[in-house]
């Protein structure tokens, strides 16, 4: 029978540690030392705090945790605000909780401490120009590697996805997630381990901008750029697929730029044209000047008038 493991925290040696993590870090208290309360904040305070204690040899992967009595002692947060919070590192792989046993750290310690990365995905505002920019200096690299070693099951993945991609016609879900499948089989053909625990990172990221691409061009634009990297890949020419690969991501960044680009100018039309219906309101309340009124200075009027041309 396995036995349970349970590490016990020594909650003075804890409250130490974290007193010197504050000496690094801003404090995560609130103003005045007040105990976290929002959600978002003790989730990264948590995930800190379980990076550093498992840097420091004070967990293990899979150890059992303490009571949320413990918990919320040795991190100077509110029990309200622990429950959600552990929920969410569940949901984010980080623990698992056992109903009428406990909390446990994931057994996969790497995954634990690639989380704040991906924390970083999850809740920061992370542009899409900053993605198409990692994705530049990254995906032509891996497209050269999966050429060189991709097995067979890797092009069979990549052949489905485009299969996939062709069926899904006006099915957006499908194509998109047919467009997501190509490029992380292509992650998982590079032979890097790193590479594809990054994917898992970044991957809802990239969802939200295949999703942004696929609305601006139409299904055979987008196979016009997988077809050719398939065939590189199993021709095993890695220069050809890096090059291809940079196509596909240029082409995706200047899609996005483009359509920027027009969302700004349909703003600044619909604000110009508010701003000239107001004047045209004005206008209309203001009284005409009679011959025993005192006359609007030449200056002013001119100014007035050219204000009407904008």
């Amino acid at each position: 029978m396995h036995e349970t493991r349970h590490i016990s925290f020594d909650l003075n040696f804890l409250l130490a540690h974290y007193s010197e993590m504050n000496e690094r870090r801003k404090s995560p208290l609130g103003d005045g030392g007040h105990i976290l309360n929002d959600k978002d904040d003790v989730t990264h305070l948590l995930i800190l705090r379980f990076q550093q204690l498992l840097s420091d040899g004070v967990l293990s992967p899979g150890a059992k945790l303490p009571p949320e009595r413990e918990l919320a002692a040795a991190f100077g947060v509110a029990r309200s605000s622990l429950r959600p919070a552990l929920k969410v590192l569940e949901i984010m792989g980080v623990i698992t909780q056992k109903v009428g046993d406990g909390s446990y750290l994931n057994k996969d310690a790497s995954s634990v401490l690639s989380v704040p990365m991906e924390f970083l995905f999850l809740l920061d505002d992370t542009t899409l120009q900053e993605l198409s920019e990692m994705r530049l200096m990254m995906e032509p690299g891996l497209a050269a590697k999966a050429a060189e070693r991709a097995n067979a099951q890797h092009i069979a993945l990549l052949r489905q996805s485009i299969v996939d991609l062709e069926n899904s016609k006006d099915d957006r879900v499908r194509l998109v997630a047919s467009d997501l499948l190509f490029h992380r089989a292509i992650f998982q053909a590079s032979g890097n381990r790193l590479a594809g625990r990054l994917f898992h990172t970044i991957h809802r990221a990239m969802l939200n901008m295949i999703n942004v691409t696929s609305q601006l061009v139409d299904l055979e634009h987008t196979l016009h750029f997988h077809r050719p990297i398939l065939v590189a890949i199993e021709r095993r020419d890695a220069e050809l697929a890096s090059r291809l690969m940079t196509d596909h991501l240029i082409d995706a960044r200047d899609l996005l730029l483009h359509s920027r680009e027009q969302e700004s100018s349909r703003q600044l039309r619909n604000h110009l044209a508010a701003g000239m219906s107001v004047r045209k309101r004005a206008s209309k309340t203001v009284p005409q000047s009679s011959a025993g009124q005192t006359k609007v200075p030449k200056t002013i009027a001119a100014i007035r008038s050219s204000s009407r041309l904008i």
